[in-house]
């Protein structure tokens, strides 16, 4: 199967989770634009601090909602915003797990499209986490999901995929079980990487690149061309 990512902003849900608050432009466009916007309870005060009007905005609207198990809010947000909190107790899955899980359940959503922000920063060990969380979404839930921060976004690929590209666009990828990978348009062939490392730092060559596997892998693509 071939898949064709590029980023617009016409995700069936966005969710935003208590790493970095975006600042770049393409982060936060997609924040403001967002259809269905799922905040990790920790995340919503943070939204909350950083852009009031918006998270107002989407609440009137009827497109907020918050998800968690509550002990990232005040007394106060939980009374303030009783009305879009859903409480989930149970430790089995994260707070992003949640909100994804969460997501699927809107009315009228059944979404196939999930982006994410506000992943990454923070604790290293929870960005790891939930930069590997991408795949088991799209293996398990049958989403696609992708990550976007301040640099550039992680997408969730499996088999034959064509990505759209730019020239001298940075991209790095991490082999997630192919035991056969190729690819062109980029500046290094791509072969099985071992390690996930081996498959950093690459670059593009021209408006796509075609990859050729038989698993699943993530792609990490930047925003700006090296040097700019």
């Amino acid at each position: 199967m071939t898949e064709t990512n590029d980023i617009d902003n016409s995700f069936d849900a966005v969710i935003l989770a208590d790493g970095d608050f975006p600042s770049a432009p393409e982060p936060l466009s997609i924040l403001h634009e967002a259809r269905r916007l799922v905040c990790c309870d920790g995340a919503f005060t943070t939204l909350l601090g950083h852009q009031p009007e918006e998270a107002e905005r989407a609440r009137t609207e009827g497109r907020l909602f918050v998800v968690g198990d509550g002990d990232s809010l005040p007394a106060g947000i939980k009374r303030e915003y009783a009305d879009i909190i859903t409480q989930v107790d149970e430790q089995d899955y994260n707070d992003l797990t949640k909100a994804t899980r969460f997501a699927l359940t809107l009315p009228g959503a059944s979404p196939r499209r999930i982006a994410y922000l506000g992943a990454t920063g923070k604790r290293e060990d929870h960005t790891l986490g939930n930069i590997a969380l991408m795949g088991y979404y799209r293996r398990e839930m049958g989403i696609r999901p992708e990550m976007f921060t301040d640099y550039g976004w992680f997408v969730a690929c499996a088999g034959n995929a064509t990505l759209t590209t730019f020239a001298r666009q940075q991209m790095s990828i991490f082999n997630l079980g192919c035991k056969r990978f190729e690819s062109k348009g980029l500046r290094w062939q791509s072969y099985p990487y071992r390690e996930w490392w081996q498959g950093t730092l690459n670059e593009c060559t021209g408006r796509s690149v075609e990859f050729s596997a038989d698993g699943p892998y993530l792609v990490f693509r930047t925003y700006k061309a090296k040097g700019e």
